[in-house]
């Protein structure tokens, strides 16, 4: 629920803003003691990972928020349950042997689950949920030579023998400004929420501007709460007045920023298309989003929605309900292995094998794990327009040119 900022105080702001982004803030804390390294670094040195025998069972542990007494996080689990047990079954000319363990919310808990996995045999971990857990794990794992394939898409925790599943800012940020480079849109103002992952979101933009020869124009952080962005709020419209700014490009991590920080540019007369509004989430979610003026024409990024309605129909034809939108994380991961496995090679669970170039067909499009532990996802460029969502660049179906990366 998004609630109108201007009959709120700015306390009331903050805790709809907890309640909202309670568990998708969750995958993108700053964790201590990283695995490995950041977006860019590359990984080196000796395979990590066991060789299997193609023709027996590979051993597959999902780590999943089971236990927690939560009621939305207990629909997330089980919806990674049942996707993984999806891709398990679809997994023809490849034996899945999966095995589930549930981690509540608790580091600890998820690194007792993830030993006692590997003292099952476990040969490849498919989670858990939390970055900070999915850190703990990796480290536990690094010395038994296992990889892990975390639902985080925190890129700060990736790297060595973690990779991660989630949609990060980096890939969003880059296939955005690789889109608005190639509209003319190069100088690009970045604003961020002065929590860690509006910093995380705002450092992954102007790593993507950067990388795509495009120029920062300026930046702004604010604290999410209605005073904050009330009084960064001028500096924006300056900057976008200015003459020296093509496009507004704003984090808006946390779910109650995004409406009331555009409205109140877009009454100061700043919005799209003059100066082009994009954002690091999506702006057709929640569905009462798709009719504010102030969101109309700004870009977003979103999967390709013709695949992942077609693994939602048969989601909801198997269980009887609605999966978590999630829940295609922990498919694709386990899919990805199935895939691996299919190909007969004795390293396809090693960082080798895991950071095949091809990349995999997944929920919602093509992904490619990479050696520093990051993922690529092919991504369509969306907006809003007349009310409704408009795909303006199609999600990629490969990694040849025009994927951005």
């Amino acid at each position: 629920m998004v609630v109108s900022a201007t009959t709120r105080p700015a306390t009331g702001l903050r805790r709809v803003v907890a309640r909202a982004a309670a568990i998708l803030s969750a995958f993108v804390l700053a964790a201590c003691e990283p695995t490995g390294g950041s977006q860019t670094t590359t990984v080196s040195g000796p395979a990590i990972g066991p060789l299997i025998n193609p023709g027996e069972p590979v051993r597959v542990a999902l780590l999943a928020p089971g236990g927690s007494g939560s009621a939305d996080l207990e629909w997330l689990s089980r919806s990674l349950k049942n996707a993984a047990r999806m891709a398990a079954a679809d997994a023809q000319g490849a034996n899945i042997d999966l095995r589930v363990y549930d981690t509540g919310t608790s580091t600890a808990q998820a690194v007792a689950q993830a030993n006692a996995a590997a003292d099952a045999g476990a040969q490849i971990i498919v989670g858990p949920l939390f970055a900070e857990a999915a850190n703990a794990v990796g480290n536990a794992m690094r010395p038994r030579n296992i990889n892990v394939l975390t639902f985080s898409n925190n890129a700060e925790i990736a790297g060595g023998n973690v990779f991660i599943l989630g949609n990060s800012f980096a890939n969003v940020a880059n296939r955005l400004v690789g889109y608005a480079a190639r509209q003319g849109k190069r100088d690009i103002y970045v604003v961020a929420e002065d929590d860690v992952a509006g910093q995380l979101g705002g450092r992954a933009i102007e790593t993507a501007i950067a990388r795509n020869g495009a120029r920062l124009a300026g930046r702004s952080n604010h604290p999410v709460s209605i005073t904050g962005i009330d009084a960064v709020t001028p500096q924006i419209v300056a900057a976008a007045q200015s003459g020296q700014v093509d496009a507004v490009f704003m984090t808006a991590n946390n779910q109650a920023v995004l409406p009331y920080l555009t409205e109140k540019l877009a009454a100061a007369g700043v919005r799209s298309p003059v100066t082009q509004m994009m954002g690091l989430t999506r702006w057709d979610q929640p569905a009462d989003r798709i009719g504010m003026p102030q969101l109309q024409e700004g870009w977003f990024a979103i999967p390709d929605q013709g695949l992942k309605a077609q693994f939602d129909a048969r989601y909801r034809s198997a269980h009887g309900e609605q999966p978590h939108e999630l829940a295609s994380l922990a498919y694709d991961g386990v899919a990805a292995v199935a895939s691996l496995a299919r190909s007969g090679k004795r390293n396809a669970l090693t960082t080798t094998g895991l950071t095949q170039n091809a990349g995999f067909a997944g929920v919602g499009g093509v992904f490619r794990l990479r050696p520093d532990g990051t993922s690529d996802r092919a991504l369509a460029v969306a907006t809003l327009r007349g009310n409704r969502l408009v795909i303006l660049d199609p999600a990629p179906r490969g990694f040849g040119g025009g994927f951005g990366f």
